[in-house]
């Protein structure tokens, strides 16, 4: 377990017992979420990328595309 994870887990040890589990809930969620989404990945085949590659292609050239930096400005702080 790394350092980190550690001091994380001892922050959360002082929580009280229904804020542990709803951490622990979020954490199970989220790691059953990456590995699903790793699944999917891996599963994905070179027929398929090429479709998205080709959507993408499309929509930048349609102007349908929405540009990153309009997505997430630069400078701009989160909520």
């Amino acid at each position: 377990m790394t350092e980190l994870l550690q001091r994380a887990i001892a922050e959360i040890e002082k929580l009280p017992v229904e804020a542990q589990d709803a951490i622990a809930l979020r954490i199970l969620a989220e790691l059953k979420d990456d590995e699903a989404w790793e699944a999917r990945f891996h599963a994905t085949t070179d027929e398929q990328w090429d479709r998205l590659a080709e959507t993408v292609r499309r929509q930048i050239s349609t102007g349908d595309a929405i540009s990153l930096d309009d997505v997430f400005p630069i400078g701009t702080t989160r909520p």
